[in-house]
């Protein structure tokens, strides 16, 4: 008898109609033999009301109290889902995150998990219960309610198939698999029927919406297969799980692209050691992450550096190059934030010359300018300007043949 997890995001739930239809997709699974654990989001639109409410009584919440009362949309649905289950004669029963003692460092709203005790939901399963867990939020040694960041109830699951050595841990969602690209920038995206770790968590880390990456490392760290599914209409979806020779042969697996980057420059900066590290130290010790970075040399003895940050981040690390550029005499500061990341990604890249050449032709055939260029062992990324990111996309799609599937 398998054992399956499986998890319903918040379009999933929204709504008691909706809440119906998932129990019957779990008393599907079940009939056909399985052990079913069942995790769930908050209703669609219910955490946004949360943290309305949080926000009209204080302006900055304490953040344990925010994690408090953002727990409980998710309580509401696993008791509802419980009872659309027990009323048709499914045996179920509702876990919060403290109840199956989902351990969790004390990192208010971006708790990680360390450990589940298992004992408890084995127990039911045994006796042929559907266990119901609420997603997203975890507990932590001093008995706080935590919640675990944007995507939580993803972690929670795959953690939760990793603790009980499931046989597949499952994420329905609005989308009926991962996608060779986004379909609404490419009518021709393909789903593909099978995608490694490695890419997956390259293509979530890109700009890809359909996984947390956080939920990619712990199913890559623990080897628990993931099967992304869509709670609207049937089929296969899409298997994610180590790569091997079953894997599509494709060189490219699928194109990324990041809307939310901002790129800044400091022109004329003094070449000489440290100088990276006393500009992106600065940038480091704010919290800012840098993505990408550019250093070229100058014939007069400085040099041009360049990298980008998320969109969000642009004002804070513009305003500390000021400074810096106040401080080491730089010529100039430039800032620009209409720019976009385009990503290819694909194991096939490995073996392979000539990915980034036929990449790079087929962007100038558009007439599109590559601003920066990145290189990982299964990825190659550009920064291009925003105009041109859907032209971009689908001149990649094209090029790689991406809406064939791999012989």
């Amino acid at each position: 008898m398998a054992l399956i997890v499986q998890k319903y995001g918040g379009t999933s739930l929204g709504s008691t109609e909706r809440i119906i239809a998932v129990a019957e997709k779990v008393m599907a699974t079940r009939a056909q033999g399985h052990n079913v654990v069942v995790v769930v989001s908050a209703m669609s639109g219910e955490t946004n009301r949360l943290v309305a409410l949080a926000k009209s009584v204080a302006e900055s919440p304490k953040a344990r109290e925010f994690d408090v009362l953002l727990a409980t949309g998710e309580q509401v649905t696993i008791s509802l889902l419980s009872m659309a289950l027990s009323a048709r004669k499914c045996p179920a029963r509702s876990y919060t995150g403290a109840q199956v003692h989902i351990l969790t460092d004390s990192a208010h709203t971006k708790a990680r998990i360390l450990e589940i005790d298992d004992q408890r939901i084995y127990a039911d399963l045994v006796q042929g219960i559907v266990v119901v867990v609420a997603g997203f939020q975890g507990i932590d040694t001093e008995g706080n309610i935590t919640t675990l960041g944007r995507g939580g109830s993803d972690t929670t699951a795959v953690a939760l198939a990793a603790a009980l050595k499931a046989d597949e841990c499952q994420i329905y969602t609005d989308v009926d698999g991962v996608y060779t690209t986004d379909p609404r920038v490419v009518s021709q995206a393909r789903r593909l029927e099978k995608i490694c770790f490695e890419e997956m968590l390259e293509m979530a880390s890109l700009g890809s919406k359909v996984l947390q990456i956080r939920a990619v490392e712990f199913a890559s760290k623990y080897n628990v297969p993931i099967r992304v599914l869509s709670s609207f209409k049937e089929g296969p979806g899409t298997l994610i799980a180590p790569e091997d020779e079953t894997m599509e042969k494709a060189l490219i697996s699928g194109i990324a692209f990041n809307r939310d980057e901002a790129k800044l420059t400091l022109l004329g900066v003094p070449d000489k050691p440290g100088i990276a590290y006393h500009i992106l130290g600065q940038i480091a010790d704010a919290n800012i992450e840098v993505d990408m970075i550019i250093q070229n040399i100058g014939a007069d003895g400085t040099t041009d550096f360049t990298f980008t940050v998320h969109h969000n981040d642009y004002k804070k690390a513009l305003d500390i190059l000021h400074d810096i550029a106040k401080e080491l005499g730089v010529r100039e500061v430039q800032g620009d934030v209409s720019i976009v990341k385009i990503s290819l990604v694909g194991v096939g890249m490995r073996s392979h010359a000539g990915i980034a050449s036929t990449m790079f032709k087929a962007l100038a055939d558009e007439g599109i300018n590559i601003q920066m260029i990145s290189t990982s062992e299964i990825k190659i990324s550009v920064v291009v300007h925003e105009k041109y990111l859907e032209l971009g996309v689908r001149a990649l799609h094209a090029a790689f043949n991406l809406d064939k599937a791999a012989i």
